[in-house]
């Protein structure tokens, strides 16, 4: 790989690096080209990006983009490393959890969530139940928004039976 190519994909990488909340480092190596190409079609299914990439090029877009945020990351870059990237911070752990049922690999080494790092293999569980931003967001805004229901009609009931007994009242001293 040319110095120019190393440049390029250093680049591309850091692009999708700021662009992306949620990927995950996973050690694909080992697997036969049929597998690694079902597991290639399960990630275009679930438009997840999957791709294989060199440690050190990797570090270096880390870096680019902003090295103290992923610094918990570098110990990761062992070793075969691929990237997945996703939209939902859940997706790529149901992927891997889904596709291990057959196959013993890919490995999660870790995952980036919201500025979070998730570190091991024995982590797939935990990032399963990983709620997206949005989906914290709508559940906070109803839970914020429940009382102020309650209050409102409350007042809207009642309101109709205050107007009753003022009425009934008046009729009495008619």
């Amino acid at each position: 790989m040319t110095r120019e190519e190393k440049k390029q994909t250093i680049d591309e990488l850091a692009g999708k690096l700021a662009n992306s909340s949620y990927f995950y480092l996973t050690d694909s190596s080992a697997l036969t080209v049929e597998t690694i190409n079902k597991f290639r079609r399960l990630c275009f299914q679930r438009k997840v990006e999957f791709r294989v990439v060199k440690n050190t090029l990797l570090k270096k877009a880390m870096e680019q983009v902003d090295g103290h945020a992923y610094v918990d990351l570098y110990p990761s870059l062992e070793g075969p490393t691929s990237v997945l990237f996703a939209d939902a911070g859940n997706i790529p752990a149901k992927l891997l959890q889904e596709f291990r049922k057959t196959s013993k690999k890919p490995v999660l080494k870790a995952a980036f969530i919201d500025s979070a790092v998730y570190v091991g293999d024995d982590q797939i569980d935990a990032l399963t139940n990983v709620k997206s931003k949005q989906v914290l967001i709508g559940e906070l805004v109803g839970l914020l928004q429940s009382p102020a229901r309650n209050v409102i009609s409350a007042l809207q009931s009642s309101g109709g039976k205050l107007a009753g007994i003022v009425k009934t009242l008046q009729e009495r001293n008619s």
